[in-house]
């Protein structure tokens, strides 16, 4: 099995190791092409408005000067287009990607960039507790389990244009009640927030950050972290609202006749 590795928290991100040696559990044609820097919050952003350095750190190890959408098609369109890989695994990302946020993770979107080439693709997240960790944050959980997630997810059959979403909690390996399945949940707060500041200059800048919020609709993703589960969630690029995509043709026939 050929397999492709990358993340949005950069080539040396520690998560990645831990994903390296997750995915050794399963071959050893293993192939890292990842940021060369930290492009969290990247989303599924592409670079148009400038050229992309594709650095080379040993066999089968590369980095790109871009975001984790461009390292994935730098991989499948360049480095492996002779034989693309089997299976991405994109992580394990320091910290959750649950509900929403799911739209601004690069983890996410790398994984989706994958299914969008045809691969089989999964994201792997591990949560933390409390902010200001840094590279800190413990793995344990995500190592702990991460390969039997894995394995049993390549038990099932895989869907075109779906990825899965996974999330191990910020609980001791010992403490997680096992894998549950859950739909992509939504917070029910604002948790935008924005920490001001002045630099030696005189001007002032500004941090985007989220507030802690213990959100957690029933069956969703959220609960089910919050509950001491690993979630798995299924996830496809198909954005299209179908209820509303019927009324909203009811509603405009013949409007522009």
């Amino acid at each position: 099995m050929r397999i492709l590795l990358t993340n949005d928290d950069g080539v040396n991100a520690p998560g990645l190791k831990v994903l390296e040696k997750i995915a050794r559990c399963f071959s050893d044609d293993i192939w890292i092409v990842a940021p060369m820097e930290e492009q969290s919050g990247a989303g599924h952003s592409l670079t148009l408005s400038r050229p992309l350095r594709l650095r080379e750190h040993g066999e089968k190890h590369y980095s790109v000067s871009g975001t984790p959408t461009d390292a994935v098609m730098m991989a499948v369109g360049h480095l492996m287009k002779d034989q693309k890989p089997d299976l991405l695994l994109s992580g394990v990302n320091r910290g959750a990607n649950l509900g929403e946020d799911v739209t601004y993770s690069g983890t996410v979107s790398a994984a989706m960039e994958g299914a969008i080439s045809g691969v089989r693709s999964i994201a792997l997240s591990q949560v933390y507790s409390r902010e200001g960790l840094g590279d800190s944050i413990p793995f344990e959980a995500a190592e702990a389990w991460g390969e039997r997630v894995v394995r049993a997810l390549l038990k099932q059959d895989a869907l075109e244009r779906t990825l899965i979403n996974v999330n191990f909690p910020a609980l001791p390996a010992s403490a997680i009640k096992g894998i549950k399945v859950a739909r992509q949940g939504f917070y029910d707060i604002d948790r935008t927030r924005i920490v001001p500041g002045t630099d030696p200059r005189g001007y002032d800048y500004f941090w985007f950050g989220l507030h802690h919020s213990d959100s957690a609709p029933e069956a969703s993703d959220l609960a089910a972290v919050s509950e001491g589960y690993v979630s798995v969630t299924p996830l496809h690029y198909d954005l299209t609202h179908y209820e509303l995509l019927t009324a909203l043709q009811a509603g405009l026939a013949g409007a522009g006749e």
